[in-house]
Order: structure tokens, then C-alpha cells, then sequence
């Protein structure tokens, strides 16, 4: 396909449907971790530096300054495996432990990957338990903030247009 043309999905009258956001699995350091419930905070924030040219007072022109990476909060089913809390207790030991986290949308049958997130050198910072409750029948839900070095977009799990 030409450059210069738009993919065939992009074209006018063409309607194309979003990922539904619970297709979706996330990996730590190469292997699914546990039953992810929920993702939340993946995001970027890009500082603007103000400045003006010389001899155009009138214009204020910016640039790209610091990015800053939103921490990542994922949620899931507690069970057997202390994989992730034996990571958390590391850190909280001073042993930071750095992996590289994948967040991967799937595509409407929950099988082939349409987008993938990268969080580089990843490691938690924060834990919340799952809520006990006697009289509750609710799956039991922990949370792990994870902080991280850079986001990184790969577009070769994605379709080619």
C-alpha cells in the first residue's frame, strides 16, 4: 500500500469497532503472572518548555521538556503463587529488582495481540490486600502499583494495514 494512501480501515465510511477492554493479559518479565482483573494508569505526561525566540516577542513558542510515566495499578485474584508479593517484599527491602512488564491488548476473540505496552525496568511500589469479608462472596482482589523507567509502544504485535 502506497504512503501517501490511507489503510483500508481508515477510509471514509469505513467504521471500525474499538477493542473491547477486557481482552487483554499482562506479562512479567517474559511469563503471564496470575489472573488480572484490571489495569489502570498506563499513561505519559510530556512537560512543555515555554520560551521565545529572539526578535518575536509576541510569540511564546514551546518544546518538549521532562516525560513523566504514570504508575501502573493492576488488580488481581489472589492465589497460591507469592511471585509477585516476594517482589514487592524485595523492594521494600531495599533490593529493588527491576523487569520489564508487557501489557498486551488482544483482539475481540481474546487470542491474537492487536497493541502491546512495554514498561521498562519496572518494580512495585506499592500493595494493597484484598478486602476480607465473612458474609462477602466476592473473588478475593489485591492491587500492585508498579513504577517504571520508560513506555515503550511495540508495534509489531500489532496487524499490518
Amino acid at each position: 500500500m502506497s504512503e501517501t494512501q490511507p489503510a483500508p480501515s481508515t477510509q471514509p465510511g469505513n467504521v471500525v469497532d474499538p477493542y473491547r477492554s477486557y481482552n487483554f493479559k499482562l506479562v512479567v518479565q517474559g511469563v503471564v503472572q496470575g489472573h488480572f482483573t484490571r489495569v489502570d494508569g498506563l499513561g505519559m505526561k510530556i512537560d512543555r518548555i515555554l520560551y521565545r525566540a529572539g526578535g518575536e516577542h509576541s510569540t511564546v513558542r514551546m518544546i518538549p521538556g521532562q516525560v513523566e510515566y504514570s504508575v501502573v495499578t493492576v488488580r488481581f485474584g489472589l492465589t497460591d503463587s507469592t511471585e509477585l508479593l516476594r517482589w514487592l517484599f524485595a523492594a521494600a527491602d531495599g533490593r529493588v529488582e527491576r523487569r520489564n512488564v508487557s501489557l498486551a491488548m488482544l483482539d475481540d476473540a481474546g487470542v491474537d495481540e492487536v497493541r502491546r505496552w512495554n514498561l521498562i525496568g519496572a518494580w512495585p511500589c506499592e500493595w494493597y490486600g484484598a478486602p476480607l469479608d465473612a458474609l462477602g462472596k466476592e473473588l478475593a482482589i489485591e492491587t500492585l502499583s508498579l513504577a517504571y523507567d520508560r513506555l515503550e509502544l511495540d508495534d509489531a504485535r500489532a496487524p499490518v494495514a
